[in-house]
């Protein structure tokens, strides 16, 4: 079984409804995962995504805020949901596959602007969220899964437009870094991207307050595709889909897109 799958900020669905069909028509993966749809579940335009093959969807959603959800074109069964940190927030969740690979969708809170949990609280709740993850992979250790989504942090020094500028700017603190790693270890998850593309720069996201985000090109790379070490060697064809920030009224993030062998 071959499938693509693609993760992607949409920065509200419903806004950027258009996008997502001009993306599912363009690309056509097989799944396609979005973080920060902005919506109840109810209220997600799934109409014209299933008029264009997207029959199947798992979602967790709240008004205006946060929210997840897996648009497929295979069958996927609920695999349920995890609220790391306990705020209550829609920010996980997880559909299987008919041939047993659980996918994991997760929007991990960007942290506010102060790398200081005495003085910034979502600092705090962005560490915390990432604790309680490599809890649970620690303890429910993946197999056949794959991890993707906005995980709000830039791990390596080519991820950044500039490491040394970037180290006291959250995203890229060396503290946000070690939680990163340390959740990729407790699941033995390999970085599918970087596997696929080892060398060089790559970024997923631009800031709007960049008045050319082209020209300047300060990006980082916040978006990811992991892949439980089991079936780590089945994915390949990974890449980043750059010009989707260029698109009219864009969502700050672009897709990254992966292809499994499974």
């Amino acid at each position: 079984m071959t499938f693509t799958l693609a993760t992607w900020n949409i920065n509200s669905v419903r806004l950027r409804e258009g996008l997502v069909a001009r993306l599912l028509s363009n690309e056509s993966p097989d799944i396609l995962c979005l973080q920060e749809c902005k919506s109840p579940v109810e209220k997600i335009p799934m109409e014209q995504f299933q008029a264009l093959g997207y029959r199947y969807m798992v979602a967790r959603g709240q008004k205006g805020y946060n929210g997840v959800a897996i648009l497929s074109k295979l069958p996927i069964m609920d695999a349920g949901d995890k609220d790391f940190a306990q705020m209550g927030h829609a920010r996980h969740v997880s559909a299987r596959l008919e041939n047993g690979v659980t996918i994991h969708n997760c929007y991990v809170p960007a942290g506010g602007d102060i790398p200081d949990r005495t003085e910034n609280e979502k600092f705090g709740q962005k560490l915390d969220f990432l604790t309680d993850m490599r809890e649970f992979f620690r303890w429910e250790r993946p197999n056949s899964a794959i991890l993707v989504g906005d995980l709000n942090i830039a791990p390596r020094e080519d991820d950044v437009w500039d490491h040394k500028s970037l180290l006291k700017i959250v995203s890229h603190t060396p503290i946000e870094v070690e939680h990163f790693n340390d959740v990729m270890a407790s699941g033995d998850w390999v970085d599918v991207t970087r596997n696929d593309i080892p060398n060089g720069k790559l970024y997923s996201w631009w800031s709007y307050r960049a008045a050319d985000w082209d020209s300047a090109n300060k990006g980082r790379r916040l978006d990811h595709i992991w892949a439980s070490k089991d079936i780590a060697a089945a994915a390949h064809s990974s890449r980043i889909l750059r010009d989707v920030r260029g698109w009219e009224q864009p969502s700050d993030h672009v897709p990254v897109f992966a292809t499994f062998d499974l």
